[in-house]
């Protein structure tokens, strides 16, 4: 028999063993248990009921007794209920009983309680009348003193019962320890003869290969096992001494990585060294040709349209055929293949170039070669979309700026344009419309034109504020918002009543450094949105807030509200919601525009929140002035 069949069969009897004793302990112990449980209980319960039908009797004994002694019928009210109750007791007690010697002695106990019921105290209480015969009082005694022994010797029974039960667990709990008992002697003997099996067929190789293998761990990778013992150990031995050997060519290739991580290691510095092309590309493929002991190696990098370098090394060597660097292009980008007849291997990298090295004096490369060399590939791929991205976005930041220059020239030179003729359109409109003997329909129509003139000529001056060429920067003094807001609130109050409009001003002192009539500006701006912007019968609110930080001006309306995709456009110039373009409310798009120039240039930020249908809400925070 081998140790492995020794060594499991004895655990395994031993595990046996211990399963029966465990089950056996556990099942047998508690069914015992239970059923002394159980049989004490239902003991209990017939001994209780015992009592009850003795105590139920002596209760209608007592008070027949009671009605003999004084003629009284109120003595007579327990009878009923005792002789009742001794019945009901007498019928729970026969169907409890499982002793046939407590039911036998049960059933005389049952006739001598009819005896004295039917010959003496049923006569008695049926009659209403005491009973004065002293021979029947005494025989009526007599029978009840029968019913007592009666009861005592039901008693007597079930307390013998009950040392019965007692003596019958005491001896089941015996047998179970004794059961028990031989159980865990088998166990132990089963265990010790395991152990002995154990020590002698396999501690002792183990040792032996322990050593070896601490010898291994310690640096000696030429410490072998002699194989001694059984098969199994000799198996064993075998296959220590071939780990030894894998773990010898580990190690080999594991120094192989290592040195494989830091040539990855060196290209990713050399291509974040921002250098020209033509010099990264020259360094990689000395890398990668020292690194994998190549003959030549040979990197192309695309960076651009204008941007490419192809690099050979060493120096001296030609570039690929044209025929070989279109094989590579063709081929899938990333994944490392070998040229035939060329002794070569090489990634593409698609349009961002390629990486070849060529190697006669060991033809193979192997498959940790590769993936190495894919590595590679992907660093400098890498590297070379990095690049391109930082061109185009170099390229990008260059059209806006000179598209935000054409701008500002554009805003200037229509607005300065616009100025003059406005001026003459202004003036000449104002000098017809005050001669007396202008017809009303001329009148009418001047009057149009004289109000759109204007218009547009807030227009050009609200593009002259979001001419940064136009802005200059004057002198920041101290400003109370608040008596700002008040006087902004007080003139547009008859625009709000115009519209059946409720308004509300809630001012606390609220002082800011800064230029007044700007920030007059943008808090007339967001005022007049409101106004313009919700419904006849809805409400406006004005709400200033300072702390010793800052001081925030709120302005509520009931408005239409602002849809949830124009929100984060709202302080965009020209920007307009949807749903004030679909209403044709009038405007430029420009006043948001301005507030939040002004209200950045003070150091401060402008915020919205709105709900379509139900309003909004604008909140501008600024710098409070300290010691204010």
């Amino acid at each position: 028999m081998k140790v492995r069949q020794r060594v499991t069969g004895g655990f395994a009897v031993l595990l046996t063993l211990f399963v029966t004793l465990v089950i056996v302990q556990l099942v047998t112990g508690d069914r015992l248990r239970a059923s002394h449980v159980t049989t004490a209980r239902d003991i209990a319960r017939v001994r209780e009921l015992n009592r009850d039908a003795l105590q139920n009797m002596t209760d209608a004994e007592t008070a027949v007794r009671g009605f003999q002694l004084t003629g009284d019928k109120s003595f007579l009210a327990p009878y009923a209920g005792g002789r009742a109750g001794a019945y009901a007791a007498f019928e729970q007690l026969w169907t409890d009983a499982t002793d046939d010697e407590v039911r036998r002695l049960l059933s005389v106990e049952r006739s001598k309680t009819a005896d004295w019921l039917y010959s003496y105290a049923i006569p008695i209480v049926s009659s209403g009348k005491p009973d004065t015969n002293a021979a029947r009082v005494a025989r009526g005694r007599e029978m009840f003193d029968e019913i007592r022994t009666a009861n005592a010797a039901v008693s007597a029974a079930i307390e013998a019962q009950q040392r019965l039960a007692d003596a019958r667990a005491t001896r089941d709990a015996r047998v179970a320890d004794l059961v028990f008992a031989v159980l865990a002697g088998l166990i132990l003997v089963t265990g010790l003869v395991t152990a002995m099996l154990h020590e002698k067929h396999v501690m002792a190789p183990l040792e032996h290969i322990r050593g070896t293998l601490r010898r291994l761990s310690g640096g000696d990778l030429s410490a072998r096992v002699a194989p001694s013992g059984p098969a199994e150990m000799r198996a064993v031995a075998d296959s220590v001494n071939d780990l030894a050997e894998r773990t010898e060519h580990l190690i080999a290739a594991e120094q192989a990585r290592a040195a494989g991580s830091e040539l990855v290691q060196a290209v990713a510095a050399e291509l974040k060294a921002e250098r020209e092309l033509a010099v990264t590309g020259a360094k990689i493929a000395e890398l990668a040709g020292l690194a994998f002991g190549a003959e030549t190696a040979h990197v192309r990098i695309v960076a651009d349209a204008d941007a490419e370098a192809a690099i050979s090394w060493p120096a001296t060597a030609l570039w690929l055929a044209g025929g070989t660097v279109r094989e590579i292009g063709a081929a899938r980008p990333g994944a490392a293949f070998t040229l035939p007849e060329s002794d070569a291997v090489a990634v593409s990298l698609g349009d961002a170039g390629l990486i070849c090295l060529v190697r006669r004096d060991r033809p193979e490369w192997t498959e940790e070669e590769q993936r190495l060399l894919v590595a590679l590939a992907g660093e400098i791929d890498h590297a070379v979309r990095q690049e391109r991205l930082r061109r185009q976005q170099d390229r990008l930041i260059g059209d806006l700026r000179v598209l935000d220059q054409q701008k500002d020239v554009f805003v200037s030179t229509v607005t300065h344009e616009l100025r003059t003729p406005l001026t003459s359109i202004l003036g000449y409109t104002e000098m017809v419309l005050d001669e007396d003997d202008v017809p009303d329909a001329h009148r009418r129509s001047l009057a149009v034109v004289l109000r759109n003139a204007h218009r547009l000529q807030a227009t050009v001056g609200d593009l002259l504020l979001l001419d940064r060429s136009a802005v200059r920067d004057a002198e920041a003094l101290p400003v109370d918002l608040a008596e700002l807001a008040s006087g902004l609130h007080h003139d547009l109050d008859a625009a709000a009543r115009a519209k059946d409009l409720r308004s509300h001003l809630d001012c606390e002192p609220a002082w800011v450094r800064g230029d007044g009539p700007q920030l007059k500006r943008a808090i007339r701006y967001l005022m007049e949105n409101a106004i313009k912007f919700t419904p006849s019968g809805g409400r406006l609110e004005c709400r200033l807030t300072a702390t010793d930080r800052h001081v925030t001006v709120a302005i509520t309306d009931t408005g239409i509200g602002i849809p949830e995709a124009d929100v984060p456009g709202l302080f965009t110039p020209f920007h307009r919601a949807a749903n004030a373009m679909d209403q044709a409310v009038q405007g430029p798009g420009l006043g948001l525009a301005i507030v939040r120039d002004i209200v950045t240039g003070h150091g401060g930020t402008v915020a919205a929140r709105s709900e379509l249908g139900r309003g909004s809400t604008f909140t501008m925070t600024l710098p409070a002035l300290a010691g204010q």
